[in-house]
């Protein structure tokens, strides 16, 4: 009696099978942590722009963060005021790279004693990280077409 050796090719179909299925799933879980990893840098940097905002305010006298007009674009964010200072342009730069570099993604606006930043957040589509001059940082699913008028603040 012969003794064969080794694997038969449906031993070895359902073993990659199983294999590309382990996979697919792990692949799944990578993309999602991925997506919350981009939207905790988006926070974090904003928060980044709270801290070093209220620097700027502080060092300028009178006591104002400038004035921008409704902008959403990072150029137009950047080019002026308490934006254009270094280290809340690094910031902001950082948030937007984080939420995909897509023109739209950023929103600013400015007005002496108040300001209003939002970046949108990946995964969803309408949803909006938001912080202000009043302290506040939070989610927002309006987008950045419901800021107020003034004063400015997240919705």
């Amino acid at each position: 009696m012969k003794n064969n050796r080794g694997f038969t090719l449906i031993e070895l179909l359902v073993v990659i099978a199983i294999i590309g299925i382990l996979s697919a799933v792990v692949l799944a879980s990578l993309n999602t942590a991925r997506g919350k990893g981009s939207n905790a840098a988006i926070m974090s940097d904003l928060n980044t722009v709270q801290t070093q905002a209220e620097i700027y305010y502080g060092t300028q006298s009178p006591n104002v963060y400038g004035t921008v007009g409704f902008v959403n674009t990072l150029a137009g964010c950047t080019a002026s005021a308490m934006f254009a200072d270094p280290n809340v342009k690094a910031a902001l730069t950082a948030a937007y790279s984080a939420s995909g570099s897509t023109a739209g993604n950023l929103a600013c606006v400015a007005a002496g004693q108040t300001y209003a930043i939002a970046v949108k957040l990946t995964g969803t589509p309408a949803s909006w990280w938001c912080v202000d001059s009043s302290g506040v940082a939070k989610s927002v699913l309006t987008g950045t077409t419901a800021f107020p008028t003034a004063p400015f603040t997240c919705p």
